[in-house]
């Protein structure tokens, strides 16, 4: 059974409605991604730097056993 009752205003509505929001203010030369923020990124840096030592000490520690 059709539904005789579809609005297409109420879609058109719905779309003015998402593409008239306005962005987030940035500073000019800076791009974003949808999720992303200074703060999120920030915070990682040690997490990643912390990872890389540990990485680096199996290395050396498994290159230092085969050599022994």
């Amino acid at each position: 059974m059709a539904d005789n009752d579809y609005d297409p205003a109420g879609s058109t509505q719905m779309f003015r409605a998402f593409v008239d929001e306005a962005p987030a203010p940035q500073a000019p030369g800076t791009v974003t991604t949808y999720g992303s923020s200074s703060r999120s990124s920030s915070s990682r840096t040690p997490l990643i730097l912390v990872g890389a030592v540990v990485a680096l000490a199996v290395v050396v520690g498994v290159i230092w056993l085969a050599v022994k």
